[in-house]
């Protein structure tokens, strides 16, 4: 086949391009450069897609013999990611832009351009797999290296994205492996740290960061009956969960700590409460996709798992299509859940669709 690999500048797709030259596809290297200064330099393992990410892509692609190109493709990103980023937050809910990447960026932009030049299939590092079933429909899965396992990032590829798809790393038992590997095949990568935090905010500061892009207005705190007990500096540097900066003068009634409940940017107010009240009993989202083939009665209730992070542990759950909504039942309360959030939702090892929640029902009743 003729493969498209997606080349970070890290040690997972370095070694996943090279794996794909092995089994006998015909491969080319490309970096997407997503800043929009990229002039911008790594910092230890904040921030990725950066110029010398560029030039460690490039170094790999040289070892491994395949040709190796960089494209733009920040205007798309900044529309795509970034922007959408600070609609969400704007909106009160919280976004992941990793997510966002994956579904429009790597697995939309990307596989689009490739297959418009000719390329059967995009390959990337991520750990994951995928398996064709009896019926020859290829499926979204598990790592074999559950610690290692990215699958939930990609829960939103669509089956025509999956069919597209390669993840050469799926079945490797650990990220020490790969490390070692790529060291054998003389990658400078080898040791390079895993990159985290959000890759357009690379000193780690979001607070700050939507600060100079949505502004700040000083609004109320209440409690879940709707008492003012405090004031805050903006409501978009709060996430459901979150208990410092709270800055609340007056106690509890039972002296315990209260966490943010709830952000409501159109009247710019934050709702606290205890933390039992975190717990929830339902989520509900309509903007759902499928990761291949749909359930056959996907408005009967049906038994799965349910993730909402990308390194939370599944938590057994019925799940069932309802007026135009994924509508999700954990058998015990989700802890911290907020609107903007992906959850994804899993048959054993499958990954069979997810959705951006929209709604939360509290397992805490006001009162």
């Amino acid at each position: 086949m003729k493969v498209l690999a997606a080349m970070s500048g890290g040690v997972d797709s370095a070694v996943a391009a090279a794996r794909a030259v092995e089994a006998g596809h015909d491969v080319v290297g490309v970096h997407l450069a997503l800043s929009r200064m990229p002039g911008t330099l790594r910092t230890g393992s904040r921030g990725c897609c950066t110029i010398e990410d560029s030039m460690d892509a490039q170094r790999a692609a040289n070892l491994i013999g395949i040709p190796y190109y960089v494209w733009d493709f920040s205007e798309r990103f900044k529309l795509d990611v970034v922007d959408d980023f600070i609609a969400e937050y704007s909106a009160g809910r919280t976004p992941n832009p990793c997510m966002r990447c994956n579904e429009k960026i790597k697995f939309a932009a990307l596989l689009e351009k490739a297959l418009d030049l000719g390329f059967d299939a995009v390959c990337t590092g991520h750990y994951a797999s995928i398996v064709t079933d009896a019926d020859g429909n290829r499926e979204l899965h598990r790592a074999s290296a559950w610690a290692k396992d990215q699958s939930y990032v990609l829960g939103v590829l669509t089956a025509e994205q999956i069919a597209h798809s390669m993840f050469p790393l799926g079945a490797t038992p650990s990220k020490a492996e790969v490390r070692a590997e790529a060291a054998e095949r003389g990658f400078s990568v080898a040791s390079k740290p895993d990159s985290h935090d959000i890759c357009f905010i690379p000193d780690g500061d979001t607070r700050g960061w939507l600060a100079e892009r949505v502004g700040a207005e000083t609004g109320d705190i209440l409690d879940r009956t709707g008492n003012k007990i405090g004031e805050h500096e903006g409501a978009h540097a709060f996430t459901v969960g979150q208990r410092r900066g709270l800055q609340i003068g007056m106690p509890a009634d039972d002296g315990k700590p209260r966490f943010v409940l709830e952000v409501r940017p159109v009247t710019n107010t934050v709702v606290v409460g205890p933390k039992e009240a975190l717990d929830i009993a339902q989520i509900a989202g309509s903007r759902f996709t499928w990761a291949g083939q749909a359930p056959e009665h996907p408005d009967v209730a049906f038994d799965c798992e349910v993730q909402i992070r990308a390194h939370a542990d599944p938590v057994p759950a019925v799940a069932v299509v309802e007026n135009g909504e994924l509508v999700i039942t954990p058998t015990t309360p989700l802890n911290g859940v907020a609107p903007g959030q992906t959850a994804v939702i899993y048959i054993g090892t499958r990954v069979l669709g997810q959705t951006t929640i929209d709604r939360t029902i509290s397992a805490v009743p006001v009162g």
